[in-house]
């Protein structure tokens, strides 16, 4: 991290630098302040972009949990398959240990209409009409243990 700030500290240094050469070098002594100042801004923003693009465009990976008996107890293919996301993967498991909604969204810092959203479309994606089948679906399923 320090290093990329070093960087890019480098590089605005060097811009700055170079555009005051030319300033007085080469007769742009025209131009207003405020053009430098947008040409540094868009630069900067446009790196900034680039560098925050790098730095998040890895999607996370669902992995399975694994018990102390060494083999994994979620069924990725079957997850892959229902296109169930992390979050509700999350939802579903404290679905699971019997949580009402208002406890998984204290749980999982989210609001309590969101966790209605998760868990209309967990019961959507499993085929199911309430709770307690969804559960039942995703432990034959070997989504959840």
């Amino acid at each position: 991290m320090k290093k990329t700030i070093l960087l890019y500290s480098a590089a605005m240094a060097l811009l700055v630098l170079l555009m005051k050469f030319i300033d007085y070098r080469f007769l742009i002594r025209d131009i207003s302040v405020e053009f430098y100042i947008g040409a540094v801004a868009i630069l900067f923003t446009a790196l900034g972009v680039w560098v925050g693009l790098k730095f998040t465009s890895s999607t996370p990976k669902l992995e399975p949990s694994v018990p102390r008996s060494g083999k994994p107890q979620n069924n990725l293919e079957a997850i892959a398959e229902l296109g169930l996301s992390k979050r509700e993967m999350e939802v579903l498991e404290l679905m699971a240990q019997g949580l009402s909604n208002q406890e998984i969204a204290e749980k999982l810092f989210i609001s309590l209409n969101t966790v209605k959203t998760h868990s209309s479309k967990l019961f959507q994606k499993l085929s199911a009409r309430r709770r307690t089948q969804a559960v039942q679906i995703a432990k034959s399923k070997g989504i959840i243990s």
